[in-house]
């Protein structure tokens, strides 16, 4: 059970009693401490970052949202107590895990709407960081589109990220660390939002879920049965992917969330009055480490009243992807492999300086990779920094890119053993350089990342751009050593003015056009 602080859980009327759905034996049985409470606990929903103070730009009018955290430690009570367990550490935003959620509003921003998140992103460290609750969800909503769309909002629109935890043996309730991890550390205590196997009281009404995986290592193959037959896999629809909502609603009965992906998924409940549904994980896929208990994720319990039918709907056509014109040729091929005991992209890992930067794309051009997993028994979450890509086709393995996945753009993409994925991406609209990696955080550590560097040497590109900031070492934008809190006088009075007079990244949508015409008419000479 969790000491829940700040938490809030959805308190509606329990139903049913809950129940766990048999599968097959997994295999192998527990490794920490066995867990004695699956779904007896509700699900912990993160608070919502306030700002603690807003400027407005008098010459743009734009409104900047001012927010303060603090990274701190703290305690949950993960195990029973009255079972004689302690509870389990962790350093995390705000003394929260998950960190508070950030909703900022669509137009202040200059990406679509979408479900991101934010997390620790220090070099060598990001398992632990991480594993141990840095990180949160970031949301962009868009005004807008809610309206247009009328999908299920407010109390019905709820994060989940789901995380797989190992613990130590004995009763001391703390979390074994990845830190000497060089493989990939599965868990087999699965959490949402930081609690075990949590249960969650629903409407029979239609429900938004924003599915993070922050694992480790580990992939998830979801789908979902309900306590009246649980032998039969219940459909629900696929409405987001990484990069906001997908072009068409798409049904599926089971969805692969690799780490770092988001799927925003809608279920239905209206069917089910009364009964239990489980969110199920499916064995022995691809390469998990298949636990007693990590078949399941998490269940919704669905009561017999609805308290609003607002926002109820679920559109077949949701939106218009960019998506990159079709190009011939390939431009890169990246191999991720294990090397002497190094994970490396092409034989190079992000500690070779010299040589790690493997893509010089130029500043709004179109490029296709290949992106390959030659297998060895491990798997690859792939996620490139800057873009929305699209997935053109996925060989080996499982052998076809997901119905889902057809309908999204995507900014991480899973590759499994012994695949091929071909992608492609328009590398704009700002120039500098960025990373691509492998999201098992494992891998990242040891060192599978690498570079590509946005290239602006079209002289002759003819449109005048506002000023960027693309070099994270100028001294004007780095971190500011102190302690204690800051002055918020000089906060708003001197560090907010001195940013928005920058005026960096305006007019994106100008940007683009003028790039899309200047490819109209240019070839791309450098790669």
């Amino acid at each position: 059970m969790l000491s829940l602080g700040v938490f809030v859980s959805l308190a509606l009327s329990l139903v049913a009693v809950a129940q766990v759905p048999v599968t097959p034996a997994a295999k192998f049985d527990w490794v920490s401490p066995v867990y004695t409470e699956i779904f007896e606990h509700p699900l912990p929903i993160p608070p919502t970052a306030v700002p603690i103070a807003t400027f407005v730009n008098a010459t743009t009018g734009q409104i900047i949202d001012y927010y303060e955290m603090t990274i701190e430690k703290f305690n949950l009570q993960t195990y029973p107590a009255d079972e004689g367990f302690g509870p389990t550490s962790y350093v995390g935003y705000n003394g929260t895990a998950p960190g508070p959620t950030f909703r900022v509003t669509q137009g202040r921003q200059a990406v679509s709407a979408r479900t991101l998140w934010y997390h620790d992103h220090a070099i060598g460290i990001t398992a632990v960081n991480a594993y141990f609750g840095q990180a949160g969800f970031y949301i962009l909503d868009d005004p807008n589109e809610d309206a247009t769309l009328g999908l299920p909002q407010g109390q019905y629109d709820i994060p989940l990220m789901i995380t797989s935890k190992q613990f130590l043996p004995g009763k001391s309730g703390q979390l074994l660390s990845p830190e000497e991890e060089r493989v990939a550390l599965y868990g087999d205590v699965i959490t949402v939002n930081a609690q075990p196997w949590p249960f969650l009281a629903v409407e029979p009404r239609k429900y938004r879920f924003r599915l993070l995986d922050a694992s480790i290592s580990r992939t998830y193959k979801a789908y979902l049965v309900a306590s009246g037959n649980p032998n039969v896999r219940i459909p629900f629809t696929v409405i987001g992917s990484d990069s906001g909502l997908v072009s068409t609603a798409t049904s599926t009965t089971d969805i692969v969330l690799a780490i770092a992906e988001r799927w925003d998924i809608v279920i239905d409940f209206a069917p089910f009055i009364g009964q239990n549904i489980t969110m199920m994980n499916e064995r022995d896929f691809q390469t998990n480490e298949d636990y007693f208990a990590s078949d399941r994720i998490m269940q919704f319990r669905v009561g017999n009243t609805v308290t609003s039918t607002a926002n109820n709907n679920l559109p077949t056509q949701l939106r218009t992807l960019d998506l990159p014109d079709p190009k011939v040729g390939i431009d890169h091929d990246f191999v991720f492999e294990r090397k002497n005991g190094m994970w490396l992209i092409n034989g190079v890992g992000f500690e070779d300086i010299e040589n790690r930067i493997l893509a010089k794309p130029e500043r709004g051009a179109t490029q296709q990779w290949i992106l390959e997993n030659k297998g060895g028994g491990w798997s690859h979450p792939i996620h490139v920094h800057l873009v929305d890509f699209q997935i053109v086709s996925r060989t080996g393995g499982r052998g076809a890119v997901e119905p889902y996945e057809k309908v999204a753009l995507k900014d991480v993409v899973y590759l499994g053993e012994n695949e091929k994925l071909q992608i492609i991406a328009r590398y704009t609209p700002w120039d500098g350089v960025y990373m691509f990696h492998c999201h098992n955080l494992v891998h990242e550590d040891h060192d599978m990342m690498a570079a590509f560097n946005v290239t602006d040497l079209l002289t002759d590109f003819g449109y005048t751009d506002t000023m960027g900031l693309a070099d994270p070492l100028d001294a004007r934008f780095r971190s500011k050593p102190g302690v204690g809190p800051f002055d918020l006088n000089t906060v708003l009075t001197v560090d907010i003015p001195f940013l928005a007079r920058l005026n960096a990244y305006a007019n994106v949508p100008q940007v683009e056009a003028a790039l899309v015409e200047y490819w109209q008419t240019h070839t791309a000479t450098q790669i």
